[in-house]
This record gives structure tokens, C-alpha cells and sequence, in this order.
């Protein structure tokens, strides 16, 4: 009779010896691939293929699933960014998927190309995650446009990751921008963190919106620190302006703007609000934006009778956020995370006084006198708001707007963004071979996987070269901005 103990030492035996068959032939992979250098050239991509690096101006490929025509902090971040970047002479081109009926290739402001790929979202503004579905577009887009560098924005994107696995694989140098912060223990973030991982493990150079935000993908990434740069956002105060009167103290107006979701602290406002409206009669409340917990906070007015003093507005346009913002005196922002607030800087170049939990890199973005901070708990937040209406009669709109002006600018953000972007194509080129022990290092099991993705995807790369060489491209005709501009 053969007993559990036999079973469980044959089980054992059969796994080692899987594991030894796999790592022999991982290595006989890498050594064939060595060798077969007429099918599989593994030397670092020559000039020819990749544009020169000249004159300081870079050709630089926006690579995002958040783009216009939705809205957010990501999606503004590289809009704005992209056309402080033109003005400094530099070729930009966006890459996004598709929105409803918005697909193919779009021209916006100052001719900022946006090509809207014909993949359309699953989840949460995501595309399907593909591995290898989305290379040749990518490969003709590069080819097309002349890129000389690619940058990828936001942890979520599945569309950012993709495109910067394929651009390392034909040996562009590759920015990543992270905008947001993650935890460790939840398997959500587990799952997140090693996706990031593969990504930055063959990463030029990486941005963060703030300094917290950087200690978080150092720890969830491995990443060496001295490749993380902190370049924080900024706010347009040409179109942030404070209304030219100043309002009256009577009756005193706190504004929210802010996706009614969990995250960004819908809950607390729930048990905030009725508290505020009870200590101060004066008080009234503007709330703007839209999410699964609008029900709760509709319940709430209900529940309270606060139908007279708790405006809810629904989605705010981006264009109609200044008006709604100089319509009161204090800015409340309840995040439960957030790398960088881009709503607090449009709030306070409109003159409005912040009261905002102590998350993330918040604490980072603005000066004491210009923010109140409070613990992410009810009671703290009231006390915050009472402390802010005790200040307010000495804040000065005017003032503020012009503080925000010298202290945030996206024309500095874009010369920051410049120098990375310089130090990143000065990086050595590297074959794949010498790239795949940074993969290793990922993890016993996930590092061997990595590394198998990335052979996989070097192949089918040089499949698509066979099948359409690089001179098959056709390149797109050469615009100057003046040339856009009398058109």
C-alpha cells in the first residue's frame, strides 16, 4: 500500500525536478538566442532605428488609457504639460484609447496630435489588458512620429504599461510618471505593485508628483531612488482667477469638487456636513461631482433637511469649476489618499481658504497660512472648518492668486520635465540580454516570467520587422507650428 507520506515525497520530488527542468531551459533559451544572431540580432538598436538624440529637442510619445474627452487630474497633467512642452520646441504626440465615437487622429490646441487607438475601455476607463495585442500600433505610431522617447502616465493605465514594455523592447528610452499612492496588504495593491515592478524594472528615469509619493514607489517598485525624480503639478492661473468682488461674509460657502467615491472620503462628508450646519446656521455647502456615493450624501441632506443648504450640482465641466469655485469662501478636500491635489492649487488661485485631510503628499502643496489640516476623522475635520471660519476675515484673495503665480507654473514644470528627459536619452543602450537580470530580480517565480514575456515580446518584435520593415513605414509629413497656425 502506498501511504500519504510516499505521495507527498513523490509530489515533492516531481516539483524540485520542474523547477530544474525550467531553469535548464531558460538557460539553453538564452544561450541559443546568443547565438542565433542572423535571426535574432540582440545587439543595442543602431541610430538608424531609433531617431538621434539632437539639439536638445526631444520627439516625445504621451502614453495614457486618461485623456480628454474625460476629465481629471491625470488627464490635465498631461494636456498641460504637453503644450508647455511645444512651446519649448519640443514634437509632442498623445496616445490614448478610444472614447465613444472618438477614434483614430485628432489635432488639438497648438497641434498637439492625439491618436485615439481603436481600443475601448473595460473597466474603470482601463483597456484589456493584451500583452502583446497592442505592439504593432505602437511600433507603427513610433515608426510614424520619429519618437525619440516614450512617457507613460498613471499605475492604472494598462495602456501605459504596455506601450512602455514594447518601446524598451525596440530600445527607446522611456519615462514613467506615477500619480498616486498605493498600500501593501490589500490584494488589489498586491497585484498593482508587481505589475509596477515589471514595468520600472527596465524604466530610464521615473516622476512623482511629491516627496511622499516617491518614498511610495521606491518601497512598492525597487527602484533605485536616485532614478525618481519630484517634479509636483501646477495650476493655471490665467484661467484660476478670484472673482473681482470679494464676497460677503454672510452667508459663509464651503465648496467640495470631487469624484463621490470612497477614496476620495465621500463617507466623511456624510458625518461632517450635519455637524457643521448645526454649529454654524450661516453656513452653506456647494458640492460638485459625481460617483456611486452621491446616494449617501443625497440620503444625508434628506435625513437632515439640508435641501436649503447643501447644493448638489452633479458632474462639474472643467470649464465651469472656476465659477462654481469663486461661489464661496473655503475649499474642503476629504481624501482618504492623494500623491498631489491638483483641486487644492485651483482652489487657492481662485482665493479660496483649504481645509483638507493630512494624506499623502497634501502637506506638501501648500503654505500653513494658506491650508488648515486635519486628522482623516469627523471630529477633526469639524474642528478644522471652525478654526478656518475663525481665519477667513483675514485672508485675501488677490493676494493668494498672486502667491499661487510665483509658487506653480506648468512652463517650470514642462523645463523640469525637460531635464529628466535629457538625462534619460544620455542612458547607454543595452541588448536584451544584458536587460534580463533586472527582471530577475522581480521575484523566484515572477522574475523567470517577466523575462519570458520580454523574449517573447523581442521576437514577435523582430517577426513585424521581417513581415514590414521599418522603411515600409510611411513617416508623417513635417509641420511647423507656424505653418498650423496661418492654416
Amino acid at each position: 500500500m502506498i501511504n500519504d507520506n510516499d505521495i507527498l515525497t513523490c509530489n515533492i520530488n516531481v516539483f524540485h525536478k520542474c523547477i530544474i527542468l525550467y531553469d535548464v531551459y531558460y538557460s539553453r533559451v538564452k544561450f541559443f538566442m546568443h547565438d542565433l544572431q542572423l535571426l535574432v540580432d540582440l545587439h543595442p538598436i543602431c541610430s538608424s532605428e531609433v531617431m538621434e538624440f539632437k539639439e536638445g529637442k526631444h520627439r516625445i510619445l504621451m502614453v495614457s488609457d486618461f485623456f480628454y474627452p474625460n476629465f481629471g487630474g491625470v488627464e490635465n497633467h498631461i494636456y498641460l504639460l504637453s503644450q508647455c512642452l511645444l512651446k519649448l520646441g519640443h514634437k509632442v504626440v498623445v496616445m490614448t484609447h478610444a472614447y465613444a465615437n472618438r477614434s483614430g487622429v485628432r489635432y488639438m490646441t497648438n497641434g498637439l496630435k492625439v491618436y485615439y487607438v481603436p481600443w475601448k475601455p473595460f473597466l474603470m476607463q482601463n483597456t484589456l489588458p493584451t500583452f502583446y495585442g497592442t505592439l504593432p500600433i505602437i511600433r507603427t505610431i513610433l515608426i510614424r512620429e520619429k519618437i525619440t522617447l516614450v512617457h507613460g502616465h498613471q499605475a492604472f493605465s494598462t495602456l501605459c504599461h504596455e506601450a512602455l514594455m514594447h518601446a524598451r523592447t525596440m530600445g527607446y528610452k522611456v519615462i514613467f510618471t506615477d500619480h498616486s499612492l498605493y498600500g501593501f496588504s490589500d490584494i488589489g495593491s498586491i497585484h498593482m505593485n508587481k505589475v509596477l515592478q515589471f514595468t520600472l524594472a527596465d524604466v530610464s528615469q521615473a516622476i512623482c508628483v511629491s516627496h511622499t509619493s516617491k518614498e511610495n514607489t521606491v518601497l512598492r517598485s525597487g527602484l533605485p531612488p536616485e532614478k525618481v525624480y519630484v517634479i509636483p503639478n501646477a495650476v493655471d492661473t490665467t484661467m484660476f482667477k478670484p472673482a473681482p468682488e470679494r464676497l460677503g461674509m454672510d452667508p459663509i460657502v464651503i465648496v467640495v469638487i470631487s469624484r463621490l467615491v470612497y477614496r476620495k472620503g465621500a463617507d466623511l462628508l456624510v458625518e461632517v456636513i450635519p455637524e457643521v450646519c448645526h454649529l454654524y446656521p450661516n453656513v452653506r455647502f456647494i458640492i460638485g461631482g459625481d460617483g456611486p456615493k452621491r446616494v449617501r450624501l443625497e440620503e444625508m441632506r434628506e435625513k437632515h433637511s439640508l435641501q436649503d443648504r447643501v447644493d448638489m450640482l452633479g458632474a462639474v465641466p472643467h470649464a465651469k469649476v472656476r465659477s462654481v469655485l469663486n461661489s464661496g469662501h473655503i475649499f474642503l478636500n476629504s481624501s482618504l489618499t492623494e500623491a498631489f491635489c491638483i483641486a487644492i492649487l485651483e482652489a487657492a488661485s481662485c482665493g479660496l481658504l483649504t481645509v483638507s485631510t493630512r494624506v499623502g503628499g497634501v502637506p506638501e502643496v501648500l503654505p500653513d497660512d494658506m491650508i488648515v489640516l486635519a486628522k482623516p476623522d469627523p471630529s477633526d475635520m469639524v474642528y478644522a472648518i471652525k478654526k478656518a471660519i475663525r481665519i477667513l476675515p483675514r485672508i485675501d484673495p488677490q493676494e493668494m492668486h498672486l502667491r499661487m503665480k510665483e509658487m506653480y507654473s506648468w512652463h517650470d514644470v514642462a523645463k523640469r520635465t525637460e531635464i529628466v528627459y535629457d538625462r534619460a536619452m544620455r542612458c547607454s543602450n543595452q541588448t536584451l540580454l544584458e536587460r534580463l537580470p533586472r527582471y530577475l530580480t522581480c521575484g523566484a517565480w515572477a522574475g523567470k516570467l517577466f523575462c519570458l514575456v520580454m523574449i517573447i515580446d523581442f521576437i514577435l518584435w523582430r517577426l513585424l520587422q521581417l513581415w514590414q520593415p521599418d522603411s515600409e513605414v510611411e513617416p508623417v509629413p513635417e509641420f511647423k507650428r507656424t505653418e498650423l497656425k496661418r492654416g
